[in-house]
């Protein structure tokens, strides 16, 4: 059967089932959705049964959309809306695309608009005929997001286009009886950075990741010419399981080498993995250094994004559903969990996660319907990997602050612009709010304050206490008054030309370039200040140089462009406790208590000797079946 057979079939069925006063114009497949027209919206909404039945009775996700000759005028449209929304909810913006006959409505606050059970909803429709769509007014001005919903907005025709072309292929006839499922590793495997891998099966071919290694210029790229990834055009998908380059940073390149299928992420990851990608191809070119790809490329890939919640099941290909689950390592970040055929085999892969509670994010779920593979990640596989617990190191933190601002000095704190930047910010608002320490100012430079800005923009992928604290008190730390973002050369060079105690927070986290540099040369020397390392340092990086205990440091000048020697006076500390990263504890128990009891573990994304330790240990804990992974290898699960 054809496509064009398959959804006159389904379209037969969808009428069968459809009260008798109820009709439909057309049905067709957009991403992994049923879309189904009408000319009477309205009858739907009056049944929001109606839907949920037919889901469940043909097994796929549907959505209703209008027939653009019952739509009322978008002017006409605004008035009755602002008659059936409350005033409470803070509408701000509304757009219209007939092409879809969808109105997204920007609000302060979205749960208003969509009432409960989602009845103001029904009631929008039942009333203008367009389908609403909720998305949250970004408390903090954030230029990604604004330009993202502008862009996906301008070319919503071309867009709509390619989620027919990817239902298409998603729904199309299986050809073969074989049954084989086999994981392939094109990077990421006995190392950190430029994680990719095939999930492959007789009928599809799926990317987990497609990252760079920024420390490595031999090994940055993944293995993107092996048989099973090339050519890219037969990929059926990609799946970024979070926004950091060593996952997200080479997918803009598939773009330019051929690929046409979709990436499925959450929505914060997209937005995120959009900033980082352009800052990346940004500072590339400032460097000197090769640029993989071009900022249109990064645009094509956003075209192909199809955004997922948690805990939502969606086919991607004939023979294989995804489900994406919370990984509590940075905003949006998941577990991707694939089921494959009908019932043959089940594998998760981890990305990275934290098996733990943090100030930002719940723990990873390791609870699944079914599961047979897992791929976990082994950053700190290392059997002496265990960190402090949290509520320490935000004691150790506290300290080191206290004892510096007593000597009236300076903390300087390099920062991952996603994640432990967040993390720290929540803990400095809150123990300042608590009278802990000083109210000094903290200044935000970098990317910092812009992925913050996306941070407050999602709060319902923080953790619970952080939603409550924001949608029930109306408290939210992020807007608090104590931090000051850096947003002009001339504010850095202020901060600098006149040194008072404050925080600063600024990229990069590893001291290998960014505002942070600027603000060492000027501080270093100084024994009353103090540079805080809260994330990882890797070999090769000034930050791992100057924790080894380096004291004079050879830098480029900006005054003559030569060498400059940065002699380092001020005190240097390591506060361990904050990474989004699992500790080898959290890793064993992530596997241990896992339910189901998987039959194999994978590990990757760790130095060698710490995959093949936690491998080894997993299977002499759990009597599992285990192994650490090679790059470029390939496994038969089933």
């Amino acid at each position: 059967m054809d496509i064009e057979e398959m959804l006159l079939d389904l379209k037969k069925k969808i009428e069968s089932k459809l009260p008798n006063d109820t009709t439909i114009s057309t049905v067709e497949f957009e991403g992994p959705q049923l879309v189904v027209y009408t000319e009477e919206p309205r009858k739907f909404a009056d049944n929001g049964n109606i839907i949920r039945t037919l889901a469940k009775d043909l097994r796929t996700r549907i959505v209703v959309r209008p027939d653009p000759k019952v739509l009322v005028p978008p002017e006409e449209s605004m008035d009755k809306i602002g008659n059936i929304v409350p005033e409470e909810a803070a509408t701000s913006n509304y757009h219209f695309d007939p092409d879809v006959g969808e109105v997204i409505i920007e609000a302060e606050k979205p749960g208003l608009v969509i009432g409960k059970q989602g009845d103001t909803l029904r009631e929008i429709t039942k009333e203008i005929g367009w389908t609403p769509k909720v998305v949250r007014t970004p408390p903090i001005k954030s230029r990604t997001v604004k330009n993202i919903r502008e862009f996906m907005r301008n070319n919503h025709k071309e867009r709509k286009d390619i989620l027919k072309s990817v239902g298409r292929q998603i729904h199309r006839e299986t050809t073969t009886k074989d049954q084989w499922v086999r994981i392939t590793s094109l990077g990421g495997c006995k190392e950190v950075g430029r994680s990719c891998f095939i999930l492959s099966t007789p009928e599809s071919r799926v990317m987990i990741d497609c990252g760079v290694n920024i420390g490595s210029d031999e090994n940055m790229t993944p293995y993107l010419y092996v048989p099973e990834a090339y050519p890219l055009s037969q990929l059926d998908a990609v799946i970024l399981t979070h926004a950091h380059l060593d996952h997200s940073g080479f997918i803009p390149l598939l773009y330019k080498y051929g690929y046409q299928g979709p990436v499925y992420c959450t929505l914060p990851t997209r937005d995120l993995s959009a900033l980082l990608q352009l800052d990346y191809i940004d500072v590339a070119g400032k460097e000197g250094r090769i640029v993989p790809y071009e900022s249109s490329q990064v645009r094509e890939a956003l075209k192909h994004t199809i955004t997922l919640d948690f805990e939502e099941v969606t086919d991607i290909a004939p023979d294989i559903k995804l489900t994406f689950h919370n990984s509590g390592h940075i905003l949006g970040s998941a577990i991707a969990h694939f089921h494959i055929g009908d019932g043959l085999h089940n594998v998760v892969f981890t990305g990275d996660y934290k098996y733990g509670s943090t100030r930002l994010f719940d723990p990873a779920v390791n609870k699944f319907p079914r599961v047979e593979t897992v791929v976990t990640e082994s950053t700190y596989g290392s059997s002496n990997a265990v960190q402090p617990t949290l509520k320490d190191a935000e004691k150790h933190l506290q300290q080191v602050i206290i004892n510096t601002l007593q000597k009236d000095g300076i903390v300087l704190i390099p920062a991952f612009a996603v994640g432990r930047s967040q993390e720290v910010m929540i803990v400095l608002e809150d123990a300042i709010r608590k009278g802990l320490i000083d109210d000094v100012p903290i200044y935000l430079d970098g990317m910092i304050w812009e992925a913050t800005a996306i941070h407050a923009t999602y709060p319902e992928y923080l953790n619970n206490e952080l939603r409550k604290s924001i949608f029930q008190k109306g408290q939210n730390p992020f807007l608090s008054d104590s931090f000051k973002p850096v947003d002009s050369n001339e504010l850095r060079q202020k901060i600098i030309d006149e040194p008072h105690p404050c925080v600063i927070l600024a990229t990069a986290g590893m001291m290998n370039a960014g505002p942070i540099l600027e603000y060492f040369k000027a501080f270093a020397s100084n024994e009353n200040n103090t540079l805080v390392f809260v994330g990882y340092q890797a070999d090769g990086t000034l930050g791992r140089r100057i924790q080894k205990g380096w004291k004079e440091i050879p830098m480029s000048s900006s005054v003559n462009g030569g060498t400059q020697t940065i002699n380092v006076n001020m005190n240097v500390e390591v506060v361990d406790g904050f990474s989004g990263h699992s500790d080898r504890k959290q890793l064993m128990d992530f596997v241990k208590k896992m339910k189901p009891r998987p039959e194999r573990v994978y590990t990757e994304h760790g130095e060698e000797k710490f995959c093949i330790d936690l491998a080894s240990s997993i299977y002499k804990k759990n009597k599992i079946e285990t192994r650490a992974l090679t790059n470029l290898e390939t496994i038969r699960l089933v």
